[in-house]
C-alpha cells in the first residue's frame, strides 16, 4: 500500500512539475510574439537613437518625370562622417549612405579632420583615396563654413583653409553647373552602371549654404536622377553636388523616414550630428 501510495505521489510531482515548466514555455512563448510583433511595427523613429534635437528638415518630392525623392535639407556643419558597417536604417543615426566601399574596404575619400574615417581596416580602404581614379569629392572648410566639389585621387590633394576643420566626401561629380559637360565628366570619374535603372543617392548644396542629403525611392538612371534634382530640389539656387553610392546601398534614416535599400550593410554614411 505504501509504495502504490509513494508511487501515486511521485506521479503527482512528476505532473506538477511538467505543468509548471509548460506554462513556463507557454509565457516565454507569448513574451517572444509580443516582442516580434513590437519590432514589426516599429516607426523609422523608434530606430534612432535617442539624444538632442537635430537640425534638418525631411521632405519629400515627385519630379515631373515621376521618381521620387527623399531629402534630409541642412546644413554642412551639422555633419559628419562615420564608419558603421551595418545598414543605414538599423544604425540608429539621422543621415544616408556614403561613398562607395568592397567587402569592409571604402573606395571613395572619407575623412575629417585630416583623419580617414575607416583606419580601423589597415593601409587600404581607410578613406584617404577615390581608388583608380580621381573623382568628384564634396567638401566643407570649416573655416569658412563653405562647401565645394573638388575632382582629386588623394584626401592630400584638397584645398581646405584648416587642415583640423574639415570633412570631404568622395563620390562622383554631378557638375550641376555645367549641363552640357557633366555627362561626360561622369564617364570619365568611371561610374559604375549609371545607365541602370537603380536607386540612387546624391549629396548637393545651394548658394544659400543649405545641404541636401537626397536618396530615390524610384529607380532610374544618373541622367534621370541628376534631372529629378534639379527640377525638385533647391529651388532653383543648387551650386553643385556629388552622385554616392546607389542601388541596394541607397540608404536613409530619420524621424519621419526609413529607406533600407536591400538591406545590405554599407561601410560609411553621412550622419546629421547636431
Amino acid at each position: 500500500m505504501e509504495m502504490k501510495e509513494t508511487a501515486r505521489m511521485s506521479s503527482k510531482r512528476l505532473f506538477a512539475v511538467i505543468g509548471i515548466l509548460a506554462g513556463i514555455l507557454a509565457v516565454l512563448g507569448i513574451m517572444l510574439y509580443l516582442m516580434i510583433v513590437a519590432l514589426g511595427n516599429r516607426t523609422a523613429a523608434d530606430a534612432l537613437e535617442t539624444g538632442q534635437e537635430l537640425h534638418y528638415t525631411y521632405y519629400s518630392e515627385t519630379a515631373p518625370g515621376g521618381m521620387k525623392l527623399h531629402v534630409l535639407q541642412t546644413k554642412a556643419a551639422y555633419v559628419t562622417l562615420e564608419t558603421i558597417h551595418n545598414n543605414v536604417t538599423l544604425s540608429g543615426k539621422v543621415g544616408i549612405n556614403g561613398g562607395f566601399f568592397y567587402g569592409n574596404q571604402l573606395l571613395s575619400i572619407g575623412v575629417v579632420n585630416s583623419l580617414p574615417v575607416n583606419k580601423e581596416v589597415g593601409s587600404f580602404g581607410t578613406g584617404t583615396e577615390n581608388v583608380k581614379f580621381a573623382r568628384g569629392t564634396l567638401v566643407w572648410d570649416g573655416a569658412s563654413d563653405s562647401l565645394s566639389v573638388q575632382v582629386v585621387s588623394h584626401s592630400s590633394e584638397l584645398k581646405v583653409k584648416d587642415h583640423t576643420r574639415f570633412w570631404a566626401q568622395g563620390g562622383i561629380s554631378m557638375s550641376l553647373g555645367d549641363d552640357a559637360n557633366w555627362y561626360g565628366q561622369m564617364v570619365k570619374e568611371n561610374a559604375p552602371f549609371p545607365e541602370d535603372d537603380s536607386l540612387r543617392s546624391a549629396a548637393v548644396y545651394d548658394n544659400t549654404g543649405a545641404l541636401y542629403l537626397i536618396v530615390s525611392e524610384t529607380k532610374g538612371s544618373l541622367a534621370v536622377f541628376r534631372e529629378a534634382i534639379v527640377a525638385s530640389i533647391g529651388d532653383g539656387k543648387l551650386v553643385d553636388g556629388i552622385f554616392l553610392d546607389g542601388d541596394g546601398s541607397s540608404q536613409l534614416l530619420s524621424s519621419e523616414a526609413s529607406l533600407p535599400g536591400d538591406s545590405r550593410p554599407v561601410v560609411q554614411m553621412l550622419r546629421i550630428v547636431k
